[in-house]
């Protein structure tokens, strides 16, 4: 008899793992409490998987030899708790996929710049000719690239939920960016636990493996004090502290380690930022470890461009760059993007307030902010803090009127930018659409030639 092997959620990851088990023989059965889109439900469909929506079929569940969740579903919830009462196994779909390629794990974890550390180490990776491919919580599942096949390196944005229910799973290089408190209702509000699940990552690290891992992060600092970590430890920052395997001089990148001398050329990189210098240091160490040149590094870093909605170049109308940070939904992204440009800067900020506390951003912008523009439908909050450190002030809830505003506050060399520090469900649908409005404003200001 085949081994049966139920999947919980029918979405990227869940759809991937399906595919994955039934091409290695087992007998799939996929079950959603929720509803399945179109595209995953014709997925299954043609590859006559039997499925589920709308509700869980306990019995045909439990009837099986191992469980793959989805990583949105909490070990907490009546259908896992039950699975684990019955001795069944859960794991999830990165745990499941391991098992089935020779290929090397590239693996990006941290609670800020996993997208940006991952897009790069891929790119560098990708552009010096390997075969690599892009996977995890950037938005393919790791068990479809396996199916695939064809790849020796597979990179891999891992959050703390896929982290979970990973057992024997191995990364190769890991790469642990930061940690800062962030989705603490799944780990009983315990820094602690959200900690190590981050440091999952390094389990099952043997000598031969590297953990690169940011030595100025506190909360690394900490746990990797109280705690056994496996792997040979790669530290890197920007502190001058002795020890480290790469660090910065100017516009360069400085590595020295595991038989490693090598000096990285940065300054043609559209990076900007500290945050991202952290998650460049990150990527070249990965890139150097799996044997690429500096030349090659230069290169790859010269013609990077990042994810859409994270510091992304969007236009220049009259010396005047526009930037669209619509992905900096909270305080601590902004902080970064307004520390990072060395311009003056007109500031869009606003949106769906998620209890957000401005006074970290306060000297940042009365140094650097020359006027802001309040994009949103309830903007109080965003007056009250910022008119007094930045008299020049207003409010609309309309984009194209906000582009239109900022550039008449700014001057040639100046960049306005886009840094809501809030959510986008008071006058967009999401993040992306509001980054894409922004976008295409600009484009019509851009046109109009005003």
């Amino acid at each position: 008899m085949n081994k049966r092997i139920a999947i919980l959620g029918a979405g990227e990851s869940g759809v991937g793992a399906a595919l994955l088990a039934q091409a290695k023989g087992y007998d799939v059965f996929v079950s959603d409490k929720g509803a399945i889109s179109e595209k995953y439900r014709a997925e299954l469909t043609k590859a006559g998987i039997d499925f589920e929506e709308g509700d869980h079929t306990l019995d045909k569940i439990y009837a099986t030899h191992e469980i793959i969740k989805s990583p949105g579903i909490p070990n907490t919830t009546p259908v896992i708790k039950g699975a684990l009462e019955k001795g069944i196994p859960v794991i999830s779909e990165i745990e499941f996929a391991g098992r089935y390629t020779d290929g090397k794990f590239i693996c990006i974890t941290g609670t800020n710049g996993k997208t940006t550390t991952t897009l790069l180490i891929y790119h560098l990776l990708k552009s010096a000719g390997l075969k690599v491919a892009l996977a995890g919580n950037v938005g393919e599942s790791l068990a479809g690239k396996v199916l695939n096949g064809g790849y020796d390196y597979y990179v891999v944005e891992l959050s703390s939920f896929q982290l979970d229910n990973m057992y024997q799973f191995k990364a190769h290089i890991g790469i642990l960016l930061n940690i800062t408190p962030d989705h603490l209702d799944r780990y009983e509000y315990q820094m602690e636990k959200y900690a190590a699940a981050k440091f999952r990552l390094a389990q099952n690290m043997t000598a031969s493996e590297y953990l690169l891992f940011n030595q100025d992060d506190a909360l690394i600092q900490e746990y990797k004090a109280n705690h056994e970590v496996s792997g040979t430890p790669v530290p890197f920052g920007l502190k001058n502290e002795n020890g480290l395997a790469l660090r910065y001089e100017d516009q360069s990148i400085l590595a020295s380690f595991s038989g490693i001398s090598a000096k990285v050329d940065t300054s043609k990189s559209p990076l900007i930022g500290q945050h991202n210098q952290y998650n460049s240091m990150a990527a070249v160490g990965a890139a150097l470890l799996v044997g690429l040149t500096p030349e090659q590094i230069d290169e790859g870093l010269s013609t990077f461009q990042n994810a859409e909605h994270r510091m992304q170049p969007v236009g220049e109308v009259d010396g005047v760059k526009f930037i669209n940070d619509s992905k900096a939904t909270n305080v601590e992204a902004v902080w970064y993007a307004l520390d990072g440009i060395k311009q003056p800067i007109v500031w869009v900020v606003g949106g769906k307030d998620k209890g957000n506390d401005y006074s970290t951003l306060l000297p940042l912008v009365k140094e650097k902010v020359k006027a802001i523009v309040a994009l949103g439908v309830d903007n109080a909050k965003i007056v009250t803090a910022f008119s007094p450190v930045c008299p020049q002030l207003v409010e609309t809830q309309d984009v194209n009127e906000a582009v239109r505003m900022a550039k008449g506050f700014a001057e040639a060399g100046d960049v306005v930018l886009l840094s809501p520090a809030c959510a986008s469900f008071d006058l967009f649908n999401n993040y992306e659409h509001r980054g894409r409005a922004f976008a295409e404003a600009v484009q019509k200001l851009k046109s109009a030639g005003i």
